[in-house]
């Protein structure tokens, strides 16, 4: 797997550079994910963390995924309580995450991620040292 591929999505999602992130998803996902969940799941968490308190509780997560899925026109198709248990899982609760299927679970923390980044609006030199500790983070586990 081509990190830098991983970290591109990651860009293309702060951007909301849909066009890019989808080609990326795809190029990505040809190859099986290998090693990409790792750093999705990487990003995910450490974008989670900086939104959320880490005692969030569930319904505040439950109402940050309602008012996020309202967004969107076909927003009651995202799957509401697979995010919900992803964000906490990334809070502690890692059972939650336990039955989730792979392919909703990377489908959902991409999504989860890319809004993350875009409420964060970060600049891009915190952009760069976002996806920096996504890569340190997901080399710990590869």
């Amino acid at each position: 797997m081509d990190v830098s591929a991983l970290s591109d999505l990651i860009r293309a999602l702060a951007r909301a550079d849909w066009d890019a992130a989808d080609a990326l998803v795809g190029e990505i996902g040809a190859s099986g994910w290998v090693g990409g969940l790792q750093v999705v799941g990487a990003a995910f968490a450490l974008a989670v963390h900086r939104r959320f308190a880490p005692d969030a509780t569930p319904t505040e997560v439950a109402g940050w995924v309602a008012a996020t899925r309202a967004q969107y026109e076909d927003g009651g198709t995202l799957p509401a309580l697979e995010m919900e248990g992803l964000i906490r899982a990334a809070l502690g609760e890692e059972e939650l995450a336990d039955n989730i299927p792979a392919e909703t679970m990377i489908a959902a923390e991409v999504f989860v991620l890319g809004q993350l980044l875009l409420e964060a609006k970060l600049s891009p030199s915190e952009l760069d040292e976002f996806v920096n500790e996504a890569e340190e983070v997901a080399a710990e586990y590869l």
